[in-house]
């Protein structure tokens, strides 16, 4: 197991509900509900309010704050560049037509214009632009072999600093498994086009895909690995007897987020259960058939609902404080996935992101475009809808959307597209379009985030200072 993944030491032992002190002490931010083999974390309670405030004393948090949380999603080539950029400035903007999704949203995103990534801008189509999204550094062209990105991602920074107060040190999610190859087109291979993530220069984070792994490992996040028995059964059964110690220490209102809390989790463990059982085949054809019969397109998993999964994972994972850093590739760059699924839509992504301005691949562009928008939003909703303590989960968080590059068609790492959701607790002023100088440094944006993350950092890679107008006063 790696540094970048490594699980709770000793020191920092989580807390069970059987080992709570009796008589109307208050709960541990830590507690978990704990069944044979399994533990599950909670989501914050009112019943957790003086026990947090004396925990952040005693670590390296504001008193009284709640936890801070940041995941970066990359979306792969680009956005129709004009139908993204919102009307006006400042708080009294209109959302562009891709971002209409968001519109319930409003006062709680920030659209940040001009900003590049300036060492990415080498010629490469993609890969270069993939690779450094988050580390705002130039790759080495490789075929493969010598892999280095010069740098590390803002997210592994974020997690140096948030690893002390979280089970999981970060979590790395996608949908596309890892591209092998080279790319004979621009002499890059692929492997770069599959992450995001870096803990250093030579060390690129696997991404877990699938979303019941995910959902195993934040149930069991000491043993992510193992394989036992119970895995096969449903796991919040044996947490049920804890449940219900728990209810008679709760007031009505965390009482009744309880309840809402394990529908949650029921609800997303059964859709899991679904989605692998059709995936071993519950019946078996009456003849053989040959793998070569099969019609080009007949078959394809449910990419829509793998995606939601994966929100749920990642809604679940800040809700419960299992991690405070988490990123997600909705697809690997070059990304050639079929959309046909989507109305209006007939071909993959990455034709149709090299649309030549012919207007019937634009129209698809932006369909496909917005539909990305529409799973962010879905994400932040769900955020939203998570309360923690007179904020949410939202509020507590930073959820950035982007692409390493603005248009499919240019390649351009030029006025990339960017969104940011959620404030951090209030560091940032959300619900304005901030236009910045032309080409300000992406890196800024990051060194921003860790400052709102209160790290410590006061730069990263080529920045040159913070955004002005983001951080709140």
């Amino acid at each position: 197991m790696t540094s970048a993944n490594r699980e709770p030491s000793a020191t920092k032992r989580p807390v069970y509900l059987s080992e709570q002190t009796k008589g109307g002490s208050p709960l541990s931010r830590r507690t978990l509900l704990r069944g044979t083999g399994m533990a599950l974390a909670l989501p914050w309670l009112e019943a957790m309010m003086p026990s947090a405030r004396a925990e952040a004393k005693a670590s390296e948090e504001q008193p009284g704050n709640s936890p801070k949380r940041m995941a970066a999603l990359f979306v792969p080539n680009g956005v129709r560049q004009d139908q993204w950029t919102p009307e006006g400035e400042g708080a009294d903007f209109k959302l562009s037509p891709t971002l209409q999704p968001l519109a319930s949203l409003k006062d709680k995103i920030t659209v940040l214009s001009n900003l590049w990534n300036q060492a990415s801008n080498v010629g490469d189509g993609h890969y270069v632009k993939c690779s450094g999204y988050l580390t705002c550094t130039t790759i080495n062209k490789s075929l493969g072999i010598d892999l280095n990105c010069n740098g590390r991602s803002v997210d592994q920074v974020a997690a140096d600093f948030g690893e002390q107060f979280t089970p999981l040190r970060s979590l790395e999610l996608g949908i596309d498994p890892v591209t092998t190859g080279v790319d004979t087109n621009v002499g890059y291979t692929r492997v770069y086009g599959s992450h995001i993530a870096w803990n250093g220069p030579t060390s690129p984070l696997a991404k877990e895909l699938n979303p019941r792994s995910v959902f195993d490992r934040l149930l069991r996040a000491t043993k992510p690995s193992a394989q036992t028995a119970w895995r096969d059964k449903l796991l919040l059964d044996r947490a049920l007897a804890d449940v219900k110690q728990l209810n008679h220490q709760l007031g009505a209102s965390d009482r009744h987020r309880m309840d809402e809390y394990m529908q949650s989790l029921r609800s997303i463990e059964k859709r899991l259960d679904k989605q692998t059982s059709q995936r071993q085949s519950a019946w078996s054809p009456l003849k053989p058939l040959d793998p070569k019969q099969r019609p080009e397109g007949e078959f394809r998993d449910d990419h829509a609902e793998h995606v939601r999964l994966m929100m749920d994972m990642i809604a679940l994972a800040f809700q419960t404080d299992t991690t405070r850093v988490c990123t997600f590739m909705f697809g690997n760059a070059v990304s050639g996935r079929n959309f046909s699924f989507l109305d209006g839509v007939s071909g993959g992504h990455h034709d149709i992101s090299h649309h030549q301005n012919n207007e019937d691949k634009l129209k698809q562009y932006q369909l496909i475009n917005r539909w990305h928008v529409e799973q962010y939003g879905y994400l932040l909703t769900k955020l939203d809808s998570m309360q923690e303590g007179e904020s949410t989960v939202l509020d507590n968080s930073m959820i950035m959307y982007g692409s390493g590059l603005r248009d499919g068609n240019s390649h351009s790492p030029h006025n990339l597209p960017i969104v940011i959701g959620g404030s951090a607790g209030g560091k940032l002023n959300a619900g304005q379009h901030l236009s910045f100088s032309k080409d300000t440094p992406l890196a800024n944006l990051y060194a921003t985030m860790l400052s709102a993350l209160g790290t410590g950092k006061e730069s990263f890679a080529d920045s040159t200072g913070v955004l002005p107008g983001v951080l709140a006063s």
